[in-house]
Order: structure tokens, then sequence, then C-alpha cells
């Protein structure tokens, strides 16, 4: 899909905020990684200033995850949602790898956020409360709207932190250390994951180790 020359111009200097910091980025630099002539003032013409673009792109990560996370509930939460009647094991793997794929589809603005935001605070409570804060209250939702999860009292949002950072620490750590944690490959740490939000149901009244809850069958696949 063609770009605009202001959708490149924050597309690579996110990159480049990424892959050098934001302080040892010159505009000269983004200018030529856009297609732009270096140093004749054509990102400008766009922006006001190399921080402006900055906020560009945390402006456009944090809308985007917005809406995808609004997408992403209407078609899974809910009674008459897409999927609601699949298989619980195969709903649980769909959230873990949904979450493992927003956090590497983030791993640029990651880095910048961790490495140069920290002088920018208006932008950490951007990224804060438009980017990650919503990740965990998706998952909270996501859980509350699972018929088989309905009548629990657990505490969601300590769920939500814990499932949520498993997944956030996954990537973090395999970006960081160029191998998964453990060494377990993406499969097995899904399947893990699984287990993990499966057990939730033994907390609460028991599930079968053939996937029945206390009382309630957890369909099959």
């Amino acid at each position: 899909m063609h770009r605009s020359t202001r959708e490149r111009i924050v597309g690579e200097a996110l990159r480049l905020f990424s892959e050098r910091g934001y302080a040892a980025t010159s505009v000269a630099e983004i200018e030529a990684a856009a297609g732009l002539s270096p140093g004749a003032g054509g990102l400008y013409r766009h922006f006001k200033s190399k921080y402006e673009v900055l906020a560009a792109a945390v402006h456009q990560h944090t809308t985007r995850t917005g809406e995808q996370i609004t997408a992403a509930l209407n078609g899974t939460a809910g009674p008459e949602a897409v999927g609601a009647d699949g298989p619980l094991d195969a709903r649980l793997g769909e959230l873990c790898r949904a979450g493992m794929a927003k956090v590497r589809e983030e791993r640029e603005l990651t880095r910048v956020f961790f490495r140069d935001l920290g002088q920018f605070p208006e932008l950490v409570l951007a990224v804060r409360e438009g980017l990650f804060q919503p990740m965990f209250d998706a998952i909270t939702t996501w859980f509350t709207a699972q018929p088989e999860y309905s009548d629990s009292e657990l505490d969601w949002p300590g769920v939500a932190a814990v499932l949520g950072g498993a997944v956030v620490h996954y990537q973090l750590f395999q970006e960081t250390v160029r191998e998964p944690p453990a060494r377990a490959e993406r499969d097995r740490f899904v399947a893990a994951w699984v287990r993990m939000a499966l057990g939730l149901l033994t907390a609460r009244g028991g599930i079968s180790a053939g996937g029945t809850a206390a009382g309630r069958a957890v369909p099959a696949g």
C-alpha cells in the first residue's frame, strides 16, 4: 500500500529511534530514510520538529491500538460473538497468539518507550493510557465475557496482569536475548499459557483432565 510522505516520515523515524535512539537520530537521517533530500528541510513541511514526529508516532500507535481492541472484542467477546461457541482452549490460544502478535507489532515503540520517553512525561502517559493499559483491560474484558468464566469472582485485573504480563515478557525476552525464555518455542508457550488459563476454572469449581468444567462441558474441537 502506498504511504504518504507524512506516513513515511513517521514510520522511518520510529524505526531509526528504535535502532539508534531518539537523541542520536538526526532530522537529515529521517529525511533520507523517508526518501526526501537529506538536510533540505522536507520534514519541516509536515512537522515542526523531531519531537512532533515522535509524538505523531505515539498518537498513531495508540489510535490504532484502540481500534484493534474494539474490533477484536466485537469479534470475540459476548454470547453472540464470532467464535464464542468454539472450544475454550482454542479461544484461549487465539487470545494468547493475538497478544503476542500485538507485542511484536509494537516492538519499535516499546524500545523507544523504555529507552527514550522518560524525558517526555506527556508521551509516557499517552503510551501508558493509550497502549499498555488498554491491552491489559482488554484481557479482563475478554475473560469476563466468556461463559465459562462468567460466574467467577476471581480478581480479573490481577489475572490479566499475570497472563498478559507473561505474554509481554515472552516477547520482550525474545527481542532482547534473541531466543525465547527457557528456550520454550512459541507453540509450547501458547500451550502452557492455555493450561494456566484453564486452571482458573479449577480454582472456582474444577475442570477435568478431559476438559470438562464442574457441571459443564467445554466444547470439543
